[in-house]
């Protein structure tokens, strides 16, 4: 039996798949897109839809997070709205090499590789965070905070290029910087199909030095525009298919609504090790995904979907329940997530 043109397996698939990935954009402050484009991929959806059809979904999704963050004053508008138009030329560049890539026959292979680095980086990125604030913790350094400035942050900005900006967390960056930060972020974006939230974060908090919370407001912001544009460009070319599209935000809606109250119940060193785990098992997932299409065995592809899929619902189950055991105990509310608690 099909509905939509899809089995009732794949409908709850999208729909509970949503809803996870709606928890992990409420809680992290990213779309899900990353989670999303190599999952249709591994349901062998050609790479353009499933690149168009993220884009579409992190455009959705991002409505809801920058209207929150616009509530709560967590936005640097300037610095978002540069980010903004480098990030348009940037994706419509990626978007642009995927096409040439597809007439290649080799814009999957490029699209995995380019996912697995990225993840592992990036997770790697955030987990030795989490062990540098632990080290902070342990040596009773009252002045770590997760909300800084990092080192590479602070020194990037004491070299001043100009023109020069002031943020609105009243530091200065270079709008060199900030160019050449967005514009690899939008090309990355286009090339692999996510709306770039889960590396344009890490850019703006690592790269151009803002406070965690204002990284993620503003990443939100960029993000919504870069959405819409990188949406835009997939569906011109019929590259977005809706049906899926809509059966994930439905479930996206009632998770992001959970996933933004567990910000105020989970403590940010938690949420920073949690992030980083799961880029790693991604990462692990996807290149397994590779390793199984070069082999030509399915049982690798079977533990791939395992990784990618089970360990984002691993993250999405744990921050569930913390927020039971939150309620249950009746306790005050923790520290705030990166997404300073919307």
């Amino acid at each position: 039996m099909e509905i939509l043109g899809l089995s009732l397996a794949l409908l709850a698939l999208f729909v509970s798949f949503g809803f996870m990935v709606g928890v992990l954009f409420g809680f992290f402050g990213m779309g899900g897109s990353f989670l999303i484009t190599p999952t249709l991929l591994l349901l062998e959806y050609p790479a353009s839809v499933a690149i168009g059809s993220g884009l579409a979904f992190y455009f959705g999704t991002s409505v809801i997070a920058v209207l929150k963050h616009y509530d709560v004053g967590q936005v640097d508008y300037k610095l978002g709205a540069i980010l903004f138009v480098v990030l348009s030329i940037g994706i419509e560049l990626g978007s642009r090499l995927v096409f040439g890539l597809e007439a290649l026959g080799i814009a999957n292979l490029v699209t995995g590789v380019a996912y697995v680095v990225l993840l592992a980086g990036i997770g790697a990125l955030f987990l030795r965070r989490a062990y540098n604030l632990e080290d902070d913790d342990d040596d009773g350094d009252d002045d770590a905070n997760d909300d800084e400035i990092p080192a590479i942050g602070q020194k990037i900005q004491s070299y001043t290029v100009p023109p020069m900006i002031t943020l609105a967390s009243g530091g200065r960056a270079s709008v060199w910087t900030i160019g050449g930060a967005g514009g690899s972020v939008g090309l990355i974006s286009g090339l692999i199909g996510v709306g770039g939230g889960f590396i344009r974060m890490p850019a703006i908090y690592y790269l151009i030095g803002t406070p965690l919370t204002a990284a993620v407001g503003t990443s939100l912001f960029a993000g919504l525009f870069s959405g819409a544009f990188g949406t835009f460009t997939y569906g011109m070319s019929g590259s977005v298919d809706l049906t899926v599209v809509s059966l994930l935000l439905v479930g996206s809606a009632l998770g992001a609504r959970i996933g933004s109250a567990a910000t105020t119940m989970v403590d940010e060193d938690d949420v920073i090790v949690y992030f980083g785990l799961m880029m790693l098992f991604a990462s692990g997932g996807i290149a397994l995904s590779e390793l199984a299409n070069w082999l030509g065995t399915g049982a690798l592809d079977m533990l791939s979907v395992f990784l990618l899929v089970g360990s984002s619902f691993f993250v999405a189950l744990m921050i569930l329940y913390k927020v039971f055991q939150s309620a249950g105990s009746g306790e005050p509310d923790a520290q705030t997530a990166p997404d300073g608690g919307r």
